[in-house]
């Protein structure tokens, strides 16, 4: 099982938003980087559900019900993410990059990626920064 981050704006599709709808078809990535994260995703991973743009936290757990299919005609992919959890407590980028164990961190080293990978090791930090 790999870890990874998905980050969403709030505004336009949050957290609440996945769990209202029991979960989503994560397209429309059109990023290279991204959407090969997208292709190595399988059935049963988990992933980070980080809010970007003004709330700037991971704030949920999600897991990939179903591995990358064709999005559109150009290569690229999406796959299906469904809520599993909501994190005890939001864990901010700020308190993120305060970590020493997380300056390698994929998200925070391509801060634009809308999907990046998360070792075991980041995983286990950020469950601790969310009280988990």
């Amino acid at each position: 099982m790999a870890n990874w981050l998905l980050k969403s704006e709030p505004d336009s599709y949050g957290w609440d938003d996945l769990v209202r709808d029991g979960g989503t078809e994560w397209d429309g990535v059109r990023n290279h980087v991204a959407a090969k994260h997208l292709r190595a995703m399988a059935e049963g991973d988990r992933a980070l559900f980080y809010h970007s743009g003004k709330d700037k936290a991971a704030v949920g757990v999600a897991r990939i019900a179903r591995a990358a299919r064709p999005d559109g005609e150009d290569g690229w992919v999406s796959v299906r993410v469904e809520p599993d959890h909501p994190l005890p407590r939001a864990v901010t980028l700020a308190a993120m990059k305060r970590e020493d164990a997380l300056k390698d961190m994929a998200m925070l080293r391509q801060s634009r990626l809308s999907v990046s990978p998360v070792s075991d090791a980041e995983w286990a930090v950020v469950m601790r920064l969310a009280g988990e």
